[in-house]
């Protein structure tokens, strides 16, 4: 008779647990997009038109790479790894320079008549759109033709994938962006990490730097990541996910089934495809 009130006030506890954690997720989000909000607000806005470099007739896409400023060789920060070596592969690596009015660090070189701007946020990951966001604006860059690189907990290391806009299925860097461009059309490099194995809690996971044997794995991926970002930029208009018309989130969600996972070695022959 006694089993009944303990179970009864075990299912209490136990929903009220949930209704606590949930409660706590959705706060964290919307304090999230409050600060989001707050730091794209007019005072903050106001000089990007100031500095424009490269408002022309040409082609111009932004390539960001996601990550905690401080936190280099972390798998959090695999985004700014793959960039750094993009702009290694450009020639253009001594020329990161500070710009307080997108709260990052930039970029502007050319690939094959694209003009092209890298962007290194300054800011938490969490609220990494907020850069992004100032840099798309600053330059005249429209959603679509922004890239994002970014981790991926969802793929084992070695494996990487183009997802053409979509949901940020849990990673809060591309929420922000979502958020902060209001539209989920850009393009994303997922750069996978795996997911801790034992009790390793996620977040002390994705903040932690890479093993001695992962490094050699990595730096196979980014080679061929650094591939597959110079055939994505070196598309022509009509090959281009940006010539895709922007329809935001419904958009976005149709064209989701055309992801493309495959191992480095894979990607890069589809690179050089």
């Amino acid at each position: 008779m006694k089993k009944v009130p303990f179970l009864s006030k075990f299912c209490r506890y136990l929903s009220h647990f949930f209704k606590t954690l949930l409660n706590f997720v959705t706060m964290r989000r919307l304090l999230t997009r409050v600060i989001n909000r707050v730091l794209l607000s007019e005072p903050f806005t106001h000089a990007m038109g100031f500095e424009a470099e490269i408002h022309s007739h040409a082609r111009r896409k932004l390539v960001v790479g996601l990550g905690n400023p401080g936190m280099d060789d972390t798998r959090h920060n695999v985004g700014m790894a793959v960039l750094g070596e993009l702009a290694a592969r450009l020639g253009v690596a001594d020329r990161w320079r500070g710009d307080k009015h997108v709260s990052g660090e930039v970029i502007v070189s050319e690939v094959q008549h694209t003009r092209v701007v890298l962007l290194r946020p300054r800011l938490l990951m969490n609220i990494n759109g907020v850069s992004v966001a100032k840099a798309a604006g600053k330059y005249g860059i429209k959603p679509e033709d922004v890239l994002l690189v970014h981790d991926e907990l969802d793929k084992p290391l070695g494996k990487i994938a183009i997802k053409h806009g979509g949901s940020a299925r849990g990673h809060n860097g591309v929420r922000s962006c979502v958020d902060c461009l209001q539209t989920d059309v850009m393009l994303r490099l997922r750069v996978g990490i795996g997911r801790p194995t034992g009790k390793t809690a996620v977040d002390r996971y994705v903040l932690g730097r890479f093993s001695s044997e992962e490094k050699k794995v990595l730096d196979s991926v980014l080679v061929q990541s650094v591939d597959l970002l110079l055939s994505q930029l070196s598309q022509q208009d009509s090959q281009s996910p940006s010539s895709s018309p922007a329809g935001g989130r419904q958009a976005a969600g149709k064209r989701e089934g055309r992801e493309r996972s495959a191992s480095p070695a894979e990607d890069s022959a589809a690179a050089q495809s």
